[in-house]
């Protein structure tokens, strides 16, 4: 009896890394590319509707964002596997994927057949990452976190988290726009997702809690901010 291929989408905003993966997963037998999307919400809607095996997903796209949609596939349909494929490499962002459910996580600088050997070992269950980021991923573990507000808001993820950072700092939409290289509507959609989990109603009531927790330490502004 014939196996049944491994059916891949790919979630990238950049269209020449989307066409670059699509190549490269054709040539291969018992793979199939069933689609591809550029924005993190797509990728959401996409996967509901098709059930891939797996999910090659970018983590800055435009939308809710690639850790927020991993979570969310996952979480809704366990049968769909994610592989993050990523430019970051920050220990911080490497545990916020891997929280959220992501099975592997590879740079963008791996080789063709180290991200054709991941899809293959993820559709079979396995967690697979690159050397590099297993020492992220071990140095994240082992270093002194006393620096940082111990626990808080666990529920957040490393975005979420920063973004909470300068709002309790008091930095408008604009700012955070500009300061992180998002659209406003992508802000505006992380600033949600961050009252929706802290269960607050307003931005005065997030800085308020982000300031108990210690967050929000920098509190001065810039000039045209407001």
């Amino acid at each position: 009896m014939a196996t049944e291929p491994i059916r891949v989408l790919v979630a990238d905003d950049h269209p020449t890394v989307r066409a670059g993966v699509r190549a490269l997963l054709e040539t291969v037998d018992g793979i199939e590319v069933i689609g591809e999307v550029g924005d993190s919400d797509d990728a959401i809607c996409v996967a509901a509707r098709e059930q891939p095996d797996v999910v090659i997903m970018d983590l800055r796209m435009p939308g809710v964002g690639g850790i927020e949609a991993t979570r969310r596939i996952t979480r809704e349909h366990p049968n769909v596997t994610v592989l993050v494929f990523t430019m970051v490499a920050d220990g911080d962002t490497v545990w916020a994927a891997i929280r959220a459910g992501a099975r592997g996580y590879l740079l963008k600088e791996s080789g063709a057949a180290e991200l054709v050997r991941a899809v293959q070992a993820v559709a079979q269950g396995e967690f697979i990452t690159s050397p590099a980021i297993a020492a992220r991923i071990f140095a994240f573990f082992a270093a002194d976190r006393s620096d940082r507000a111990p626990g808080a808001f666990p529920v957040l993820t490393a975005r979420e988290r920063e973004i909470l950072e300068l709002v309790a700092q008091g930095r408008n939409n604009a700012y955070l726009a500009r300061h992180l290289r998002l659209s406003p509507k992508t802000v505006r959609n992380h600033i949600s997702n961050v009252f929706a989990k802290l269960h607050v109603a307003d931005r005065a009531e997030a800085i308020v809690r982000a300031r108990e927790a210690g967050l929000g330490g920098v509190t001065e502004t810039t000039s045209g901010q407001r």
